[in-house]
């Protein structure tokens, strides 16, 4: 309770959700004794991947006993999600302490609920100066809260693609901007650059970053990864190649990012083992990125059925699920609920071969779409119809032996999913 009234709190303090800027977070960092300054860190920037990158070097360096801070967003169930420290996510009283000792320092100042905690994280990332952080860019990056640091060990560019195109002035929203906005400021250090979904946007990412002097290493130059058909992939670097098994994750764009996690722990010459990496890999924690729901309340409503549950909500997204799906020999049923503001013909229009698409309300979300209009953007497709809930819409699919149910389209969602499974 004490941390839901300290969270509301911090909500009012700016009028506005998100307002791209950096000098409200660095005033208070600066109250704080700038911890930004006093903290080893890998920064991810990007469109996609960026979690399941940073879940990939977690696990791998958990398992080499190194001690991590991660910070994430957006949380999916709990607040406390984002606030990882010495491996170990912040209790309720802790996170609570945390966030109002901030509070105190702030004295009311005009500031967003993401400047605040990412201010809270890095103020409590410095009482751990040993520690490796691995932090995750907000929207875009040259305006993120997370970019004041003076310095880091390396940045991380996953895959960029057109997303959050409304805060961009709308003769600026293509993809060129995007990986301006996210790349241009990238510190001097190492950049690692994720296999990216076209050539058109590999070349602009190499022509943005082209005057950083950072050292500079490249996905199918520097390393890639290719499967085994006998249950295995292969990486291989400048290093060498390393046999690996399978992870515990869906998706061959998993493979993508862990070979991403894996070049990049290697070539900062981290104290890592293969074997470290070979355990790591099979231990990845990654919620709401096809996970497979295995147990709960809904899994119980579509029986013997496998339910998935996935976090994707732009058009990259969907292409690279619509990917996995094909690898699946079995029929489809997709329910949905979006943001207002996604392209949401653009993402469903990737997949193909569904045998019905059942489209829901996000409930507490005013910034989504209402489940009844999303349904009108999608009546080109058969077998489309609205349920006004979760649980409406599963008992309302005709699933049949051996179908696959899969709920997408928002995180916001994937959270409400978690929380009533």
């Amino acid at each position: 309770m004490k941390l839901q009234k300290i969270v509301n709190r911090l909500q009012k303090l700016h009028p506005k959700e998100i307002d791209l800027s950096l000098d409200r977070i660095k005033v208070l960092c600066e109250k704080l004794g700038n911890p930004q300054n006093k903290i080893n860190a890998i920064s991810v920037v990007g469109t996609n991947g960026k979690h399941s990158t940073i879940n990939a070097i977690f696990s791998i360096l958990k398992e080499a006993g190194i001690k991590c801070n991660v910070y994430t967003s957006p949380h999916l169930q709990r607040i406390n999600e984002r606030f990882v420290f010495n491996n170990k996510e912040l209790n309720d009283d802790e996170l609570g302490d945390l966030l109002e000792k901030v509070e105190k320092i702030n004295n009311d100042n005009s500031i967003t609920f993401f400047e605040i905690l990412t201010a809270c994280y890095f103020y409590k990332s410095a009482q751990y100066p040993d520690n490796l952080n691995l932090i995750e860019a907000g929207l875009f990056h040259r305006f993120d809260a997370t970019n004041i640091l003076k310095k880091n060990l390396a940045s991380i560019i996953t895959s960029i693609s057109k997303d959050h195109l409304d805060w961009l002035p709308k003769n600026e929203r293509t993809i060129e901007k995007i990986i301006y906005e996210k790349t241009s400021s990238l510190l001097n250090s190492n950049i690692i650059v994720s296999k990216q979904n076209s050539l058109k946007t590999a070349e602009y990412i190499k022509k943005t970053i082209s005057e950083n002097p950072s050292n500079k290493i490249f996905f199918n130059e520097d390393f890639s990864y290719f499967l085994d058909e006998n249950g295995f992939f292969y990486f291989e670097d400048k290093i060498g190649s390393l046999k690996l098994p399978l992870p515990n994750v869906l998706g061959q764009f998993q493979l993508e990012n862990i070979s991403t996690a894996i070049a990049t722990l290697r070539f900062l010459k981290f104290d890592i083992k293969d074997e470290h990496i070979k355990k790591g890999i099979t231990r990845i924690k990654n919620i709401a990125r096809l996970q497979e729901i295995k147990s709960g309340k809904l899994k119980r409503l579509v029986k013997n059925n496998r339910l998935l549950l996935d976090g994707s909500h732009n058009e990259d997204g969907s292409r690279v699920l619509n990917e996995y799906l094909k690898t699946l020999d079995c029929q489809k049923h997709i329910i949905i609920g979006m943001m207002a503001n996604k392209d949401h013909k653009k993402y469903i229009n990737n997949f193909k071969d569904i045998k019905s698409l059942t489209t829901i309300d996000i409930p507490g979300q005013p910034n989504s779409i209402s489940g009844i209009d999303l349904k009108e953007k999608f009546n080109n497709i058969p077998n489309v119809q609205y349920k006004k809930n979760i649980e409406e819409a599963i008992k309302s699919v005709p699933l049949k032996e051996n179908d696959l149910l899969i709920i997408t389209g928002s995180l916001y969602l994937a959270g409400e999913i978690l929380n009533l499974n």
